[in-house]
Parts: C-alpha cells; sequence; structure tokens
C-alpha cells in the first residue's frame, strides 16, 4: 500500500487543493484547516449552511492563505499577528480562542456570500483538545479529528455503483491509500508511514460518519441526491449514520519533523 493523493483545505468548507506532501505538527498537516468563517454571533459557517462557499477556493502562501473565486477575484490574508483581536469561536460544542484576520478579509468574504463573516486563524493561544483517544492530542477547526484518510478502492467500489462518478474532493481526505481493499480502512486501528524521516504513526480514532456536504457539488455548492443515496444502501451504520472514511490523530503528541509524500509506503494494523 501507499500514498496516492494528498489534501489540503487551508479553510474550513472552502475548496482546497492537492499536493505532493504534507508536513505534519500537533494539529495535523501544516496549512490544513487552520482558518475558519464565522457569523455575528462567533459561530463556525460551513457549506451546511453557506453553499456559495464551495465556489471560493483556498490556498496556502508564505504569509498566510488566499481566496479566489470563480472569476479570478482573490484576496491575500496575512496570519493574524499578536496584536490581532482575538474571538472565542464556537466549532460544533467547542468554545476556542481564535485571532481575527482583519476588516478587509472579512468585507471581501461578506461580499462575496451575500451574508456577515468573518475570518478567523488558529494562533498561538489556541487549544482544542481532541476526545479520543487522548486528550493531551490537538485538533484544529477540523471537525471531530487532525487528519482523515480514505481509501482509493473505497471510492473505486463507490463510482462503480454510480451513474456518474464523483471525486474524492466530496469527502474532502487528508490522505488517500491504494493498494487496500474496498473499505478496509474500516478495521485499521494504525497506520504507519515510511517517509523519509523515518516512521510516523498515525492511530484510527474513528470512522467518519458523514453530513451533507458530500452531498453537495464540491466546486458549486449545487446539491443533489448522490453519492449519498447510493451509500445509504450499503455504508449505513446501526445509529442511522452513513460512513466514509476514517479519522486519524498522530501518535505522537508533538509530531514535527515528518513529511508524508506522495508513493510513501504504507502499513497498517
Amino acid at each position: 500500500m501507499q500514498i496516492s493523493a494528498l489534501y489540503h483545505f487551508p479553510v474550513k468548507s472552502l475548496q482546497g487543493h492537492s499536493g505532493n506532501a504534507l508536513v505534519l505538527d500537533r494539529y495535523g498537516a501544516v496549512g490544513d484547516r487552520r482558518w475558519m468563517l464565522v457569523d455575528a454571533d462567533n459561530q463556525f459557517v460551513t457549506q451546511r449552511r453557506l453553499r456559495a462557499m464551495a465556489r471560493l477556493r483556498a490556498t496556502n502562501t508564505a504569509t498566510g492563505v488566499r481566496i479566489e473565486d470563480e472569476s479570478g477575484d482573490a484576496i491575500d490574508v496575512n496570519q493574524p499577528d499578536q496584536n490581532a483581536q482575538i474571538r472565542q469561536v464556537t466549532v460544533w460544542s467547542d468554545s476556542v480562542a481564535a485571532r481575527d484576520a482583519g476588516d478587509d478579509a472579512a468585507a471581501w468574504l461578506s461580499e462575496q456570500l451575500q451574508t456577515p463573516v468573518r475570518l478567523v486563524a488558529i494562533g498561538a493561544e489556541f487549544q482544542r483538545p481532541l476526545s479520543a483517544p487522548r486528550a493531551d492530542r490537538q485538533v484544529g477547526f477540523a471537525d471531530g479529528a487532525p487528519l482523515l484518510v480514505i481509501g482509493q478502492a473505497s471510492l473505486d467500489d463507490l463510482n462503480a455503483r454510480l451513474t456518474e462518478a464523483v471525486s474524492m474532493l466530496r469527502f474532502r481526505p487528508n490522505l488517500v491509500v491504494s493498494g487496500a481493499e474496498p473499505f478496509a480502512e474500516d478495521s485499521w486501528k494504525l497506520i504507519r508511514i515510511h517517509t523519509a524521516s523515518g516512521p510516523v504513526e498515525l492511530e484510527c480514532t474513528h470512522t467518519c460518519a458523514r453530513c451533507a456536504i458530500p452531498g453537495l457539488d464540491p466546486h458549486t455548492g449545487q446539491a443533489g441526491k448522490e453519492p449519498l443515496r447510493t451509500l445509504a444502501q450499503y455504508r449505513r451504520g446501526a445509529d442511522g449514520q452513513i460512513y466514509f472514511g476514517v479519522n486519524l490523530a498522530p501518535r505522537l503528541s508533538e509530531p514535527h519533523g515528518f513529511t508524508i509524500n506522495l508513493g510513501d509506503r504504507v502499513e497498517v494494523e
């Protein structure tokens, strides 16, 4: 088995991008879901609420993040410094301290989305303990875990059942592993990736229950019945949730120095 695709999603629920490498830190992949939109009540905002977010693409830059619309209009936002306003924002049931990215970013994004929003980022004071498997680990603005893995064979199995194939971007993983059987990842307890710096171990914390986002076109936000309707036929758990992919957390609480690259060999337990 090997790593066959890697993805960053710099701003939670905006378009992301593929890459050749993921650098790891205590929050997961550096540059992944380190930014987030919030409303006037400092509640997190995603495509579940604002489907137009799917039309905005975010890429990491040397100084922060660049956000671009379909026409090519873009804004470059610097990482907020120590003088930036700190907001107490809510991600699901977690209340966390985040740094405001400024009025220019808020105005540009509010105009794009036709609703008042602000952009916030993780700063030095950010703390969001991961509930499982150990609370001494941290997670950024991702829903439930630092990283998400999906087997390429699992998507291939799904697409063989669909009239029109869907892309992996529907499911927003960080890592894609090839060479395994469909849905083999459901039973994995640990993934060991042989990087150039040595092996790095990622614990499989829990399978990923899917919300409505895989039913939205990842570039337009347009809603459809697939692929969730087909997944519901064979991927629904006893709790009624649809499962696709597995959440991961680095075994090391400080996994600095490890970079996952395309083609890296993968072992599982």
